[in-house]
């Protein structure tokens, strides 16, 4: 990777990161862990109790849709009956990283917990998505945001906006073959792909391949706004 510096100021400008790509916390797909969460971390963070209802209820329609009962579910995912039970419920807020077992074990991606199963009214044009129609994730105590751009979320393409408020860092916990992309729409951010890191400013974009460590941080007092691009390898189970 290549830092360029402005000849005249001496900042760094639009860095090149050579032929790779990037995206987000958490790759919304079944990809194999590996790596853990760090204590703290957006991956363990819970997720805010008004998004707790819609998950439990598009939780408990994909578990019967497979005709699991919740001790297999729990089984095949790894965590506690109890869990899965609250979560269905809405008693209880999951974290990303208990989250992504769950979808690993149906089969989903992460999206689907997010997002409403089509209704027989909803737009006919499957390659469009509206803008009043985008799933909307909000993790950690940060609140850093992503919204679903692409029109299907069950695709090995997937884009969306990430927004990071000032302070807020974006953890990659999950890895596997794919690439990973954006584009930096407004603001700052601080861009570690491996051992190497970017200052990224309005109007850079960036690509690198998602098995390498990556991360994204905004150091800064204004918020950071990416669109974020995932080309996932199918299948990662």
């Amino acid at each position: 990777m290549k830092i360029i510096k402005n000849p005249a100021t001496g900042d760094c400008a639009a860095p090149r990161l050579e032929v790779w790509l990037m995206f987000n916390i958490l790759d919304l797909r079944t990809m194999p862990l590996t790596a853990k969460p760090r204590p703290g971390s957006d991956f363990e963070a819970e997720l805010p109790d008004d998004q707790s209802q819609g998950i439990g209820r598009r939780l408990r329609r994909l578990r019967t849709e497979r005709k699991l009962t919740i001790a297999e579910l729990a089984a095949k995912a790894g965590v506690s009956s109890g869990i899965i039970s609250q979560i269905e419920r809405g008693a209880s807020s999951p974290s990303i990283s208990t989250l992504v077992k769950i979808n690993s074990a149906l089969g989903v991606n992460l999206w689907q917990f997010f997002e409403d199963a089509p209704s027989p009214s909803s737009d006919k044009l499957h390659f469009v998505r509206r803008k009043d129609n985008r799933p909307r994730i909000v993790a950690g105590k940060m609140h850093l945001t992503k919204e679903l751009l692409s029109p299907s979320s069950s695709e090995n393409l997937r884009f969306m906006i990430l927004t990071l408020p000032p302070g807020a860092e974006s953890e990659e916990m999950l890895s596997g073959p794919g690439d990973k992309g954006g584009y930096v729409m407004s603001g700052r951010v601080e861009l570690t792909v491996g051992n190497e890191v970017a200052e990224l400013f309005e109007g850079d974009s960036f690509q690198f391949k998602s098995t390498l460590p990556h991360k994204l941080e905004n150091r800064h007092d204004a918020e950071a706004k990416l669109i974020w691009i995932i080309n996932i390898q199918d299948k990662h189970l």
